[in-house]
Formats: structure tokens, C-alpha cells, sequence
């Protein structure tokens, strides 16, 4: 009897150690998933609905260790050292009461399960990062386009809007053509080579064969002026 009784408290010892290795399981599962949100940009993606998939199959087994276990503590707490013949008949007993009860549960329970609920709200607080970030960076990029525009109008020597402007074929900086050409031809008798003006440019050594006419600069310099005569 003694023999029989400590079978079945370690098989339940056993199941709650599974129990402990699932909970772990599925806090990688929502690791994953928060990987793979971020991969995505924060978008919804058919990897993410699947770790949710396997997040759900994972508190189905939760539910159903948790449900057996209390079948059969229940079922051993009803058996005494008199009652030996018991247990050659609570196997079977156990087998049709926690049939029983995994009929009577619903799936929709299983979203109240404590790992189901973290993982949602893991997956929305990402999310609702994720667009904050992204609007974030849209603020960043029409502020930067702004600077962008002044910094391209305005050449970095003179510190005044360009009328001719010429560009480097090699770091793509924009330069007013008279200045940077009476700044290359000085540097050149100087015999040192011209650095690009530019703050934080690598380009050391800037040629006048570099300088190309930017055509399209400048009339987008002309229209921002009559625009801004306009206003």
C-alpha cells in the first residue's frame, strides 16, 4: 500500500515539475515573439500569430496537468490504509472523473490563463511602442527635411543661399561655384589640398574635377525664392 501510494505522489511530483519546465517554455515563446515584433517594426506577422498559437496549445497542457493533479490528490485523499482494494479500481476512477471535468472546460478560459494574459500584454505594450517610435521618427524625418532643405540652399562657405550652386561628385556636398573654386585655388598654392567645408565631411582633398553644375538645385533655389517672396 505504502509502495503504491509513493508511485503515485511521485508521478504527481513529476507532473508538477513539467508544469514548472511549461511556465518556462512559454516565457521564451513570448521572448520570440517580442523578437520577431521588433524584426517586424512592431507590425502583426504570421510568426508572431503563431507563437500565440503555441501559447495557447501550451495553457491548453497547463490546464490539463493542473486538472488531473487535483483528479488525482483527490482521488488518494479518499484512500485509506484500510482500503487497499481502492486502489486497483482508482486508476480507471481517476481516468472518468478528469474526463469528465476537461469536457466541462472551455477554450475561452484558457485567455484567462496568467501567461496568456502577460503575452498580450507584452505583445500591445511593443506594438504601442513600436508606433510611437515609428511616429517618432516621422516627426524626426519632416524636422530633418526641413534642415535638410536650409543646409542644401545654403552654402557652407558663404553661409548664404546659393545662386550657382556646383556639387562634389565624391561626398555629394553642395558649395556656391565662385567660392569654393577661389577656395580650392588658394589651398592649391598654398600646396595643401582643400578639405570639403562642410562640419564633419571626410572628403580631404576636394578638386575643382569634382565640381558639377547642379541644375536642378538651383531652380528649386529659385522657386524657394519666389515662394518665400510670395508669402
Amino acid at each position: 500500500m505504502y509502495q503504491s501510494m509513493s508511485a503515485v505522489h511521485s508521478a504527481v511530483f513529476s507532473l508538477k515539475a513539467c508544469q514548472a519546465d511549461l511556465a518556462t517554455g512559454m516565457d521564451i515563446v513570448t521572448s520570440v515573439a517580442l523578437d520577431l515584433m521588433e524584426d517586424q517594426d512592431g507590425a502583426r506577422n504570421s510568426g508572431v500569430s503563431e507563437m500565440e498559437a503555441l501559447m495557447i496549445e501550451c495553457a491548453k497542457l497547463d490546464r490539463e496537468i493542473d486538472c488531473f493533479v487535483d483528479t488525482v490528490q483527490r482521488a488518494t485523499a479518499e484512500v485509506t490504509a484500510e482500503q487497499q482494494e481502492a486502489l486497483f479500481t482508482m486508476s480507471s476512477t481517476v481516468k472518468e472523473i478528469f474526463k469528465e471535468r476537461i469536457a466541462q472546460l472551455s477554450d475561452t478560459d484558457l485567455q484567462s490563463h496568467q501567461k496568456i494574459i502577460a503575452f498580450k500584454e507584452n505583445i500591445k505594450r511593443s506594438h504601442n511602442q513600436a508606433s510611437q517610435e515609428s511616429r517618432n521618427m516621422e516627426e524626426l524625418d519632416e524636422d530633418l527635411a526641413v534642415t535638410q532643405t536650409q543646409v542644401i540652399f545654403t552654402c557652407p562657405l558663404t553661409q548664404e543661399d546659393m545662386i550657382n550652386p556646383v556639387k562634389n561628385k565624391k561626398c555629394n556636398h553642395h558649395y556656391e561655384e565662385k567660392p569654393i573654386k577661389l577656395l580650392i585655388a588658394t589651398r592649391h598654392n598654398q600646396n595643401k589640398k582643400c578639405r570639403c567645408p562642410v562640419v564633419g565631411c571626410g572628403n580631404k582633398d576636394v578638386k575643382e574635377s569634382d565640381l558639377i553644375p547642379d541644375h536642378v538645385l538651383k531652380r528649386q533655389i529659385l522657386d524657394h525664392k519666389r515662394q518665400s517672396s510670395s508669402t
